[in-house]
Parts: structure tokens; sequence; C-alpha cells
């Protein structure tokens, strides 16, 4: 490679990459050099190219004793580094130990009751898909039989059926209950075309590492994370939740390991229009703030209504808290219009963080307003 460059001296190399690596030991400037232009994640934000992404931490709602966490320290970097099969040596067993607790049956089973709750919540507000990235091929399946345990109706045979899929790499030697979620290449279009198809009944995907990369489905407005990831293959994941589509407000990463620290870094090294110490994406409680804060101010519209009546089983009182409330709302253009404005910001706040615990009392007048 040296020899062929030295031999073409006045030529001009250029690398274009959406996802350059910078670390200590391998740089994508130190081979190309220095970038010539970049366009960051703000840019396109601000372009309206891409949608903001949230980041929700669930690692919490994962009640286990500490002897039964998987535990992130510096050595998780290492073992991000390989894969199942490509693991060798010490490395092989750090990644052996930490697949075993982070697929342990009890722990699956608290992921798999927090992602069915986390996701219905979601698109009750927003409808959309979501894709769930798993450490291993084993997790990845498990995973998705103790999501279909809990919600059977997600279920069904062959690939045109199911709300639920698995989409992974494998060979007819592979375990049994493995080979229903081993597909060739046609098969996998099939899956990849009803994931898109916004009113396909597919909605949720198991993925450990294909269609991680060069896979958009602009549908998809969460993620849910339960892999040690960092650096550009984290930046890579990430992005699967970020392209625009309809009134999508935001992509949501949930998080069920702790990265919040690696999400940072790797959003610093690839946003240089982060300031120092900003988070990278957004966390979620600024979107709960601010539907609390548009609530407050459409609540105290309706000073003087009352609309109770709203909440009530008679059908009569229903429809006259609507129309009234409809009635009350606009007899002045100024709080029309205030009204208009406030709901608009409310909307897309509920859209983002309705499922969230700390505003959950507030969905049914938030659905009224």
């Amino acid at each position: 490679m040296n020899s062929s460059r030295a031999s073409l001296e006045v030529t001009a190399f250029i690398g274009f990459t959406g996802t350059p690596i910078e670390f200590e030991d391998r740089s994508t400037p130190a081979v190309f050099g220095d970038y010539i232009d970049t366009y960051t994640i703000s840019q396109a934000v601000e372009d309206k190219r891409t949608v903001p992404i949230y980041y929700e931490g669930r690692l919490a709602k994962i009640k286990l004793s500490d002897d039964k966490k998987p535990l992130l320290d510096d050595e998780f970097e290492d073992v991000t580094e390989g894969e199942e099969d490509d693991v060798k040596g010490q490395l092989k067993s750090k990644w052996a130990r930490l697949e075993a607790m982070v697929g342990s049956d009890e722990r699956l089973g608290l992921v798999a009751q927090d992602i069915v709750e986390h996701f219905e919540r979601r698109t009750e507000i927003l409808e959309g898909k979501a894709m769930i990235v798993a450490m291993s091929r084993r997790i990845a399946v498990d995973l998705h039989d103790a999501i279909v345990a809990l919600r059977p109706e997600w279920a069904g045979a062959g690939d045109d059926a199911e709300a639920i899929k698995v989409v992974m790499t494998g060979t007819a030697g592979d375990r049994p209950g493995w080979q229903q979620h081993i597909r060739n290449k046609a098969r996998l279009k099939g899956i990849e075309r009803r994931f898109k198809d916004p009113a396909d009944g597919l909605k949720l995907l198991i993925v450990r590492d294909m269609w991680l990369t060069g896979f958009d489905a602009p549908c998809a407005h969460t993620l849910y994370v339960d892999k040690p990831m960092r650096g550009h293959g984290l930046m890579q994941a990430i992005a699967r939740v970020n392209r625009v589509f309809k009134d999508k407000p935001a992509g949501l990463v949930v998080d069920y390991l702790g990265l919040a620290e690696h999400l940072r870094k790797t959003i610093k090294t690839y946003d240089t229009k982060k300031e120092a110490g900003q988070t990278p994406a957004e966390v979620l409680e600024i979107a709960v703030g601010v539907l609390k804060d548009r609530f407050g101010i459409v609540d105290a519209m309706f000073q003087g209504f009352d609309y109770t009546g709203y909440f009530g089983t008679a059908a009569t009182a229903r429809v006259a808290a609507l129309t009234g409330g409809a009635d009350f709302i606009v007899q002045e253009e100024a709080i029309k219009k205030r009204f208009l404005d406030a709901m608009t910001a409310l909307n897309k706040a509920a859209a983002m963080a309705m499922h969230h615990d700390d505003v959950r009392d507030l969905r049914d007048t938030v659905g009224y307003f």
C-alpha cells in the first residue's frame, strides 16, 4: 500500500466514513490524515436530517443482588472487541463470565418483563417499532422465548407471523432450538421488508450484531441495549433509531447495562459541537420536565372550567366536557393560539416520555387536552 502511494506522489487520497475510529491503537486520521470536513450529529439534527436521541437508563429497574449483576469495569472494553467464538484465551473466559451473568434466567426474566411493559407504554402514545440488542445468540433466543412467554399472542408460526423476531447468523449444526431463527438471504429479506413496513405487525427485532449497520427502518423509535458496546459500534447501533419518520420526535436508547459513560465518550468523539461535559444523548428526564411544564401551562388555561366529567362513565358528561372544553378554549383567539402552541410542545414531549413512571398519572388528562 505504501509503495503504491509513493508511486503516485501528486495524488490525493480521500476517505469517506460515517463512523471514523479514534482509539489509542487504531485511528482513522492516523491512516488517512486530518479531516477535511465533518458533519456532526448536532448538525444533522439542526438540518432535520435526523431526529435527536434520548437516553433512558433502566438498570435500576432490574432488581438483582449485587453478586448477580454484570459488572462493566475497565476490562469490559476488551470484551467488546470479541464476539462469541471469535474471542480467544483469557479474553474468552472474561467474555464467558460476563455473558453468563447477562444471560442468567433470573436476569433475562426481569429484562423481558421490563421491555414488554416499557414497549407497550411507548406505543400507547407513539406508534412504531423497536430493536433489542443482545450480547450473544444464546441470549437473543432465550430473551425471545422469555418475551413470548409473557405475551403468547406475539408468537406465531412462520416468517409472515409473529410480532417479534430474532435475526442472527447460524448453521445447520447449531442447537435445534435456534434453527427457527436462522434464515437464508431470501427469508431475511422478507423479515426486513416486514420490519420496515409501518403497517406490518412485526414490531420487535432481537439482534446481536446483524442489522446494526447499514440498516434503516425509519419507523423504529426505540433501541433496547443489553450488550456491552462502545465506540463506533455503539454509535452505529444508536443511529438505527435517529431516522426521520412522520411525527417521530426523537429516538430513544434504553440501557440495561449502565452504558451512560460509554455513550457519553462515544458521542463526544463523533460530535465535536458538544461542549465539554454536555450529555451526549439528552437524558429522558429532560423530556419529562418539558411534559410537566407544558402540562401545567395547558391545565392553567382551563381555570374556570370543570372538565372532570370527562373521566367519569356517563357518556353525556364526557361529551359535555369535550364540547364545553373546546368552546372554552376557542372563545378568545389569543388563548386559542397559546393553547395550540403549548399543545404542540406537550404532544411532542408526551410522545417521548409519557411512558415514564413520573408522569404516568397525567396520561388520561393529556389525552383529554
